[in-house]
């Protein structure tokens, strides 16, 4: 489990990329880069990383179920995730 200050910071750069998404795609599109610098740097999609929604666990993050493997398992073994069950051969 991550540390809360941490997903308390991906929570408020996940605010800010989508607060300030058409300011930076109308001035990428005009080529002002000197504007584009001024605006907050976590305003930067490329700083979100992506974690899980419920640990925040950075790694074996699942971009489809939007969790990471372990939760996945867990999830899955109890039967909370519809349409997925584990295999067996």
């Amino acid at each position: 489990m991550a540390k809360e200050s941490v997903k308390a910071r991906q929570r408020k750069r996940e605010v800010m990329v989508a607060k300030f998404a058409a300011k930076r795609a109308a001035l990428k599109a005009s080529g002002d880069y000197r504007a584009l610098d001024l605006l907050p740097k976590n305003g930067s999609s490329v700083r979100l990383k992506n974690r899980c929604q419920l640990t925040g666990r950075p790694r074996g993050y699942m971009r489809y179920f939007g969790v990471s493997r372990v939760v996945f398992r867990d999830m899955a073994l109890q039967g909370k995730i519809p349409g997925v069950r584990k295999a067996s051969w």
